[in-house]
């Protein structure tokens, strides 16, 4: 590209961004931009990927030690928001035992974002049912168990 080109960029990244602010929290903004946990785990002991009504699909895989979670992450081909509930809810999720993690919401995590806007609610949901259902698989696989040993 030539200097034209990365300035048009520049300027057009600034404009995107001052509207998302004007739209999303602070937190949001910052987990979208710079997202935790964003990997995929290797020899997870519970794993599950959803696609939600909106068409994103996330991933998330859980490492379990004495029924806590000590690793967590998360995939998404989805919009900012759906990044930012993936990074937010990671970061609650990480250290809690299964039934703490189990017990989180898509109002909790709602109100650690500082809340979206109603046409991304569906990104926190769909955050949580994958959390949700990679708890499941894990219970459902022994991973809990193999994972105290």
């Amino acid at each position: 590209m030539d200097n034209a080109s990365d300035q048009w960029t520049k300027e057009l990244q600034e404009l995107i961004l001052a509207e998302d602010r004007k739209i999303f929290s602070p937190r949001v903004i910052d987990n979208y931009l710079k997202p935790r946990n964003l990997k995929e785990i290797s020899d997870p002991h519970g794993v599950s990927v959803i696609t939600g009504p909106c068409g994103d699909t996330m991933y998330i895989g859980l490492k379990i030690d004495k029924d806590r979670i000590v690793e967590i992450g998360f995939l998404t081909d989805g919009c900012g928001p759906t990044v930012a509930c993936g990074s937010v809810l990671s970061q609650l999720a990480l250290g809690k035992t299964i039934t703490e993690a189990a017990a989180l919401n898509q109002e909790t995590l709602l109100i650690a974002l500082g809340g979206l806007p109603e046409s991304h609610l569906h990104c926190a949901k769909l955050a949580v049912d994958t959390l949700h259902q990679a708890l499941k698989n894990c219970e459902n696989q022994g991973g809990e168990s193999n994972a105290k040993g």
